[in-house]
């Protein structure tokens, strides 16, 4: 196994996060400068009911709505339990803890380094984005959902 160019961190809380928290601790992690690539990791709240008798219906879920981070706006698709970061190098590590532990002010979190998101295109990757496909997205989207979003302007 090689070693990945980009440190990966991953962001576990003891429960699930409402997007107010969501909200807070992202802002406070992209303030600290360093981050390359985020995902929010939890279990997905669908738009629609997917099952039972009032499929296709409106699914009215209070943690499925729109965060703020930085200038973007951001539609919460997940129930966000997991925060995973690639950096641009160790020294942000202690500013992710110091931002960490000024965002969880009421619960316990770990921080845990290690290799959480692609790094290379695999042949999913060459099949869904073609040969000349931007490394930055890699693994950071499914087929048929909304993809990924660009953070401009957060330094």
């Amino acid at each position: 196994m090689t070693d990945a160019k980009y440190p990966q961190v991953r962001i576990v809380t003891e429960r699930l996060l409402n997007p107010d928290t969501v909200e807070r601790v992202m802002n406070l992690i992209v303030a600290t400068g360093g981050v390359r690539r985020v995902i929010l990791n939890g279990p997905r709240i669908p738009g629609v009911v997917t099952v039972g008798p009032a499929k296709g219906s409106p699914n009215p879920h209070a943690m499925r709505k729109p965060i703020k981070i930085g200038e973007q706006k951001v539609l919460l698709e997940v129930h966000v339990g997991t925060i995973v970061l690639e950096l641009e190098s160790r020294d942000f590590i202690p500013a992710i803890k110091e931002a960490c532990e000024n965002g969880f002010t009421r619960f316990s979190f770990y921080i845990q380094e290690g290799r959480y998101m692609k790094t290379e295109p695999s042949l999913v990757d060459y099949a869904k984005y073609g040969p000349d496909a931007d490394k930055n997205i890699i693994g950071l989207s499914e087929p048929g959902k909304s993809g990924p979003i660009i953070l401009q302007g957060t330094k």
